[in-house]
């Protein structure tokens, strides 16, 4: 996708820790956090399963509390920060809510909706594509997935 930015700084660690904490709990982990500037807004982790909620997925967490925050619909200006490939719900709400750069870490070759599969980003009814930067913190979160599944299956 692109290159990171001069002086830039991750939130992936806080997105990481949103993800271990979701697998403590039984979900698949996936963590997402919200900044604006060096403001974290909202973190989540998924909680599909606890809510029984399909749509209880990390971004959209953080995407609701995060506009919460904020009082408005709109996340211009903020950047959104999750360890795996947003699935195409996820990257849909990205777009409504005008995200203004998406970093994710682990690619989701099934399920994702970025890279692979819709690419709900580069449809022209999208009215909004953040910039997007993949691979951030890739190997942790790929990692975290990995046991997470052979645990399951084990």
């Amino acid at each position: 996708m692109k290159e990171q930015r001069e002086g830039f700084r991750s939130f992936m660690g806080l997105a990481l820790d949103e993800a271990r904490a979701a697998a403590c709990r039984g979900e698949v982990p996936v963590g997402a956090v919200v900044v604006q500037g060096e403001r974290v807004l909202a973190r989540a982790g998924n909680r599909t399963r606890e809510q029984s909620d399909p749509t209880a997925h990390a971004e959209m967490l953080a995407i609701r509390a995060a506009c919460g925050v904020l009082g408005s619909e709109r996340l211009v200006g903020c950047d959104l920060y999750v360890t795996l490939e947003p699935c195409p719900m996820c990257a849909a709400a990205i777009s409504a809510a005008r995200v203004g750069r998406l970093y994710y870490g682990a690619a989701d070759p099934k399920s994702g909706g970025i890279a692979v599969g819709a690419r709900v980003f580069s449809h022209p009814q999208c009215h909004h594509a953040p910039e997007v930067y993949d691979g951030i913190g890739a190997g942790e979160a790929e990692a975290l997935l990995k046991a997470f599944f052979a645990d399951r299956r084990g």
